[in-house]
């Protein structure tokens, strides 16, 4: 293996490196982790970074000492934050070329007309829940600068997301990464926490759906 393929495998597989980029670069790690984390929420096309399982990882050799639990933390939420921030950027100045044409049988622009609509409806929720998704957190604020979310909102909800899915991943592995069961199944447990984020919301449409035909029927 060359060493561009050695580069590109440590990159890809950051979560399994960790350790070892922590002996060799020091306190220069979190500058690497704030870029791959920013990377993988902002920038499309490379959304097969590691992120739930790097943030796990962080957690877990916060816990041995290897990294600053707090530090991390912060570091890695401005990160996300400040990733979404750029997608969403992209999305609100490329929408409007890209849907330009009428004709278009890609880029319809009835297409952002449904996303501006979804996104006035459901926009926070979506870019909450979105960042536990892996790829799907990195087309959700593209999309909503595409469907011309207010950015105000979107910041909001973007600061709450992103502190939420840094926060949680890395205390799971802070406190559960050495166990196991967790560590080998942490997929499934990331999934499980997005069932359980979305139960309330859905309880929630479910409650105002019966009451709209509720009082469609009067």
């Amino acid at each position: 293996m060359d060493f561009t393929h050695q580069v590109i495998d440590i990159v890809l597989n950051l979560d399994t490196y960790l350790g070892y980029i922590i002996n060799l670069f020091g306190l220069w790690t979190y500058a690497i982790l704030f870029a791959v984390i920013f990377a993988e929420t902002g920038i499309i096309v490379v959304a097969f970074f590691p992120g739930d399982s790097l943030l796990f990882v962080i957690g877990a050799l916060s816990a041995g000492g290897h990294l600053n639990l707090l530090f991390s933390v912060v570091l890695l939420s401005i990160a996300a934050i400040l990733g979404d921030t750029v997608n969403y950027y992209i999305g609100k100045y490329i929408g409007p070329k890209i849907f330009s044409k009428e004709d278009s049988k890609l880029f319809n622009k009835k297409h952002l007309i449904e996303a501006h609509k979804f996104y006035e409806k459901y926009g926070g929720k979506t870019i909450i829940l979105a960042r536990f998704i892996p790829v799907i957190r990195v087309f959700a604020p593209f999309i909503a600068g595409i469907g011309t979310m207010p950015y105000k909102k979107f910041l909001l909800y973007n600061m709450i997301g992103g502190v939420l899915w840094v926060l949680s991943a890395t205390l799971m592995g802070y406190f559960f990464g050495n166990i196991p069961i967790v560590k080998d199944n942490f997929s499934l447990v990331v999934l499980g926490i997005v069932l359980i984020s979305a139960v309330p919301i859905i309880i929630n449409e479910l409650i105002r759906n019966y009451k709209k035909g509720k009082n469609k029927n009067k």
